[in-house]
């Protein structure tokens, strides 16, 4: 059977008029209608609604949790190997004459902020301090609770959550997004990934289904992690001077909530409306900049001997362990309180979480990566988006958190940092480090080094929505549309906030990561099939690009 040209044309029909001009109807009114619906209900109906999401989100972790597990673990394999693959990594995302349209630097700081950056002002210093009190080795008596002799699993079980899985999952989605886009000339939407499995069936209603797939989980995903942004936020704000903005507990009240949600999205939305090339790309370039100036604090003045042992031999603990930790999924015996029971427990709200999260993450980092990595390479590509970013939290974890931990362990702090709320913890450390003075100094710092992050998270997240709901068109778009979608995201972040807090915007999350791992899980056959056939049409003396492609 003689091997077929690739396909090159995927028609989605967008309005030519009116208010939905250049978008695609039944991809935007029918993602609106799902995140809107969502808002309204959980406002109007809180009880009800927490009991039904907390009821799916049962059903989810205790059905699918092996699912996740084991598809996390194809992803990092399928990254490898399109790396390993010769056919495969030479291949560019784009024609061979394509160069980068970003600095190295300009790239890995829009990667990283829009990726993780946000996550690791909260989640350096509370998650090792998580795990150093409680994690499986714990649970079956191997080692002990907040001793010592933790301290190499808390970070083997941290660098297992932020390492190379949630960079896969990126990966897979920008580089099956960049593959079908730049070298296809298809449009630069999600649909277009499944082309070798669907091929012009994709312009219809499985493509309709698949885009609002992705703006669904888009939406709920960035909400996950601006939520945890806004409590820390809020902290910031509280450290910093700025009174009645959290209650007894710590965390934030609606007061808090509400004036962290106009700031942050009110500051996003006028990112966004600069584009990509302007306000994403100077801001990414900022808090890099923030981000290493506070990361140089905890390496010269934070207990640097204990950060570099952490990072060393934890990164060795961390690949030594990662296939059995990729691979190994905890059922329940069925009897309550029994080391089986804990440790199915423990995965669920851990890295079964984590997984989902970073899936509801991966349409918004993985278009966004594929929209600025056009001209590299599949092996460039994979390498760069997997390796620096994990790196680069795996140093944040053990210099930040492991100053926490040494802090606790062995100096004088108590419980100073580990009794506070996740977001405060940062904020809580750097004081107790510090002199009143430069202690709210660097406070100050920290809070806009926050802002920018959230900002750069939000505003991304607002034009890959707006990408997708065009039917890839990357150019500008209609002012409403951003303000909309701005105002939108920060409405589903506040909504749930209010009504069930954190575990609320986490409970939407797991619900709407479940539907795009199948996506994901297509796309992994998609590339491959695409790739071998490229191989075959090379042979055979086709084209595998579209020359001359617009961009």
């Amino acid at each position: 059977m003689s091997i077929q040209p690739a396909l090159t044309e995927l028609p989605i029909k967008t309005s030519e008029s009116g208010f939905y001009r250049g978008f695609s109807q039944m991809v935007t009114i029918s993602s609106k209608f799902l995140i809107g619906g969502l808002v309204v209900w959980a406002i109007a109906f809180p009880e009800q609604s927490g009991a039904v999401l907390n009821s799916i989100n049962t059903f989810i972790l205790a059905s699918f949790g092996m699912w996740y597990i084991w598809t996390v673990a194809l992803f990092i394999i399928m990254c490898i190997a399109l790396a390993l693959w010769p056919a495969a990594g030479r291949l560019k995302l784009g024609q061979s004459h394509d160069m980068p349209e970003f600095s190295n630097f300009s790239w890995f700081s829009m990667m990283f902020g829009a990726g993780i950056g946000v996550g690791m002002l909260t989640w350096a210093v509370a998650e090792p301090i998580y795990h150093f009190n409680n994690n499986p080795e714990v649970i079956q008596g191997i080692t002990n609770s907040a001793s010592a002799d933790n301290i190499r699993m808390a970070y083997k079980w941290s660098f297992l959550h932020w390492g190379i899985s949630a960079w896969a999952c990126y990966a897979i989605a920008g580089l099956a997004l960049g593959f079908f886009s730049y070298r296809r000339g298809l449009p630069l939407t999600m649909r277009s990934s499944l082309t070798p499995l669907f091929g012009s069936k994709l312009s219809g209603a499985i493509g309709h289904t698949v885009d609002i797939v992705a703006v669904v989980a888009t939406v709920l995903g960035v909400a996950q992690t601006l939520g945890f942004g806004v409590e820390q936020f809020v902290s910031g704000l509280e450290r910093i001077g700025i009174s009645g903005l959290t209650n007894e507990a710590g965390t934030a009240n609606t007061a808090g909530i509400i004036v962290a949600i106009v700031v942050i999205m009110a500051a996003s939305t006028a990112s966004a409306l600069s584009g990509v090339g302007k306000g994403i790309k100077w801001l990414s370039n900022i808090n890099m900049g923030l981000s290493i100036a506070l990361l140089a604090f905890f390496l010269i003045f934070g207990s640097t001997f204990f950060g570099l042992q952490a990072l060393f031999v934890g990164m060795w603990d961390y690949l030594i362990a990662l296939p059995d930790m990729l691979f190994r999924v905890w059922t329940t015996d069925g009897v309550e309180g029994s080391v089986a029971t804990k440790l199915e427990g423990w995965q669920g709200s851990w890295s079964v979480f984590y997984w989902a999260w970073w899936i509801a993450f991966a349409p918004f980092v993985g278009l966004f990566l594929a929209r600025i990595s056009k001209g590299r390479t599949i092996r460039e590509f994979v390498l760069g988006a997997m390796i620096v970013p994990s790196i680069m939290c795996f140093v944040w974890f053990t210099w930040a958190g492991g100053t926490a931990i040494d802090l606790t362990l062995n100096g004088d702090a108590g419980d100073t940092i580990f009794s506070v709320p996740d977001g405060d913890k940062i904020f809580a450390m750097v004081q107790y480090m510090l002199s009143p003075t430069l202690g709210w100094l660097m406070s100050v710092m920290i809070v806009v080094l926050l802002m920018t992050y959230l900002v750069t998270t939000a505003d991304s997240a607002v034009l890959i929505v707006n990408t997708i709901n065009a039917a890839g068109d990357e150019g500008p778009k209609a002012r409403p549309h951003i303000i909309f979608w701005g105002v939108t995201l920060g409405a589903v972040v506040a909504a749930l906030l209010l009504v069930g807090g954190l575990k609320a915007i986490q409970t939407a999350m797991v619900i709407g990561a479940l539907p795009f791992s199948v996506v994901m899980v297509l796309q992994c056959f998609a590339l491959v099939k695409a790739i071998y056939n490229d191989g075959k049409r090379e042979s055979a003396g086709m084209e595998t690009t579209v020359p001359n492609i617009i961009d």
